[in-house]
């Protein structure tokens, strides 16, 4: 057995614990009906960061099995080639020059207040083809992400989807993190119209290290707060969550340490920015074998006692009721995405 599997069959002993961890889809808030979006899981075990304004690495997308691929018009390019990046992603995906396979198509355009959003806006969405997925960085405020949601609405409103435009944002500032809530809960009521899919919450901690003056450490215990004020409040509202970058991307002794970190604290899935880091972070993202076993076998047997008309029902040893099934639905419903077991009535 290699080390990646020993890795990943250490990150938890109980397969409940990982169901619970990946509990987006199936998880059933105490919050106004409206909210609840119970939209097909998407897995996003790894989010691979390639720079817009490159079409020679946009084109090696399709060879990395990544699940998600974030084009990027913001950090990752200079600012005398936004207007090439930008325009490059609409030709690349408009023009069907590559097939991405699985792989979600994302883009992610310039903060609201650059000067560069209504721009990016204008062009990747009034392009042929849009993107899957819009990831907005640096949301620090309500009016923020009204003014996402406002301009989504006057690029996609009137355009024939199949489906809504998934949307993920960025905390990366103390007063971003402040608002976190209320950015949310505008988000959703703003989603109701149909344009776009609330659908997670990244944290971007380089930019929020240095808002706040923290200096990072390997562990990243100065992190621990924001990390899990993210996880909670992404879970609260059936939002996946994304964790943050792991910057030494020839370690990857330290990127399967802190992925494995970031899954036991509830994340979804981990932001990268080489190639190298793809399959270490979606092995620890993933269900193990007796996690995948557990989940099957229990809904299976759930299936059999409702055939008999009982409710709760006994498990190796532990009493089963409604949420443990769901929890079980989730790993199943996340390995078949996967096409590590075939898809079956459940």
């Amino acid at each position: 057995m290699s080390a990646l599997s020993l890795a990943l069959k250490s990150t938890c002993k109980c397969p409940m614990v990982f169901a619970q961890r990946i509990a987006v889809p199936c998880h059933r808030q105490k919050v106004n009906r409206r909210f609840a979006h119970q939209q097909k899981y998407v897995p996003r075990r790894a989010m691979l960061y390639v720079p817009g304004d490159s079409e020679k690495k946009i084109h090696k997308i399709s060879t990395l099995d990544v699940d998600c691929a974030v084009m990027d018009c913001e950090d990752g390019v200079a600012l005398n080639k936004k207007k090439e990046a930008r325009e490059t992603i609409a030709s690349v995906l408009s023009e069907g020059k590559y097939d991405f396979g699985r792989t979600e198509r994302g883009v992610r355009c310039n903060q609201v207040t650059s000067g560069f959003a209504e721009d990016d806006f204008k062009v990747l969405f009034g392009a042929k083809v849009v993107p899957d997925l819009l990831l907005v960085p640096k949301v620090d405020t309500v009016d923020e992400m009204e003014w996402i949601a406002d301009k989504l609405k006057v690029y996609l409103g009137e355009r024939q989807m199949g489906a809504p435009l998934n949307l993920i944002f960025q905390i990366e500032s103390a007063i971003g993190l402040i608002n976190l809530h209320q950015i949310i809960l505008k988000g959703l009521e703003k989603s109701e119209d149909g344009v776009f899919h609330l659908t997670g919450i990244m944290f971007g901690s380089d930019d929020f290290c240095a808002n706040i003056g923290a200096s990072r450490t390997l562990d990243a215990y100065e992190l621990t707060y924001v990390r899990q004020k993210i996880v909670v409040h992404a879970k609260a509202y059936n939002l996946q969550a994304i964790d943050m970058v792991q910057i030494n991307f020839k370690d990857l002794n330290a990127l399967r340490e802190q992925s494995l970190q970031g899954s036991r604290m509830g994340f979804t899935g981990k932001q990268v920015i080489h190639p190298n880091q793809v399959a270490v972070v979606q092995t620890a993202f993933s269900p193990s074998e007796e996690q995948i076993q557990w989940a099957t076998e229990m809904i299976e047997a759930f299936n059999e006692h409702q055939k008999s008309g009982k409710g709760a029902f006994v498990f190796r040893g532990v009493m089963i009721d409604m949420p443990s099934v769901l929890q079980a639905r989730n790993i199943v419903q996340l390995v078949q995405e996967l096409d590590l077991i075939p898809p079956k009535q459940i």
